[in-house]
């Protein structure tokens, strides 16, 4: 059964994949351009976490009925 979201709450939470995505990105892209081996580190903990979480939302998205 799929769950019947608001407008509004349709529109965040493409609003957050957005930025998600657009932070994924560039932690993405700046990961190969570091030199320090602990902020790259970072980077790659970032992406990881940042996928799964996009993952999350796009199975939320997926069952939207508006």
């Amino acid at each position: 059964m799929k769950k019947t979201y608001g407008l509004h709450e349709t529109l965040d939470l493409h609003e957050i994949a957005a930025f998600k995505t657009i932070c994924m990105t560039k932690s993405a892209t700046m990961r190969g351009l570091v030199s320090d081996e602990d902020l790259r580190q970072l980077l790659d903990q970032d992406v990881e976490l940042s996928t799964r979480q996009l993952q999350e939302l796009d199975a939320l998205l997926a069952n939207v009925n508006v």
